[in-house]
């Protein structure tokens, strides 16, 4: 059943799209709906999912073996950046600073700052990164990103593998 969705190298890459999606929508809604605040940490793991989603869409909409491998290739830096991240602050939520700040307030940055600065650091998150606000099976938000970008690792190690054989052999 598996070797449907993952047959191969483009398809696994529209399923990645599709999963990275999902997540960031849900991450949305978390944060719209839930009223969850994201944290710094959180912004940099958001936008390194995007950067996943780029790259998987624009590996599937390309032709070949090498454009795949490309995409691939790109993505498993992306998404060890984004482990890293997340493994920090899990790090953070398990053993917090007795002293630890991801950055001013809102209102702390507008009294303080011309409009021009503050706006790109208002866009960075406010939340605390050692908070748990939410959490699913035992683990929190930053514990499950972790194990999505290892898991887009294991799959871009595993296609490379794959296709590096398949690639030389055409």
């Amino acid at each position: 059943m598996i070797s449907l969705f993952f047959d191969t190298p483009r398809r696994t890459l529209a399923w990645i799209a599709v999963a990275v999606a999902g997540m960031l929508a849900f991450g949305l809604n978390l944060q719209y709906n839930g009223g969850l605040t994201p944290c710094p940490m959180c912004i940099v793991q958001r936008y390194l999912y995007i950067l996943v989603l780029l790259l998987a869409l624009a590996g599937w909409a390309g032709k070949g073996c090498r454009w795949h491998a490309a995409s691939y290739l790109l993505i498993v830096p992306v998404a060890a950046a984004g482990a890293f991240v997340a493994a920090r602050q899990s790090w953070l939520q398990w053993y917090p600073p007795e002293f630890y700040s991801c950055g001013r307030d809102f209102y702390g940055m507008i009294e303080q700052m011309p409009l021009s600065q503050a706006l790109p650091k208002i866009f960075a998150g406010s939340g605390d990164c050692t908070a748990v606000d939410w959490t699913f099976l035992g683990g929190t938000i930053a514990n499950w990103s972790f194990v999505g970008f290892v898991a887009l690792i294991v799959i871009g190690i595993g296609w490379l593998l794959r296709m590096r054989r398949q690639c030389a052999a055409k």
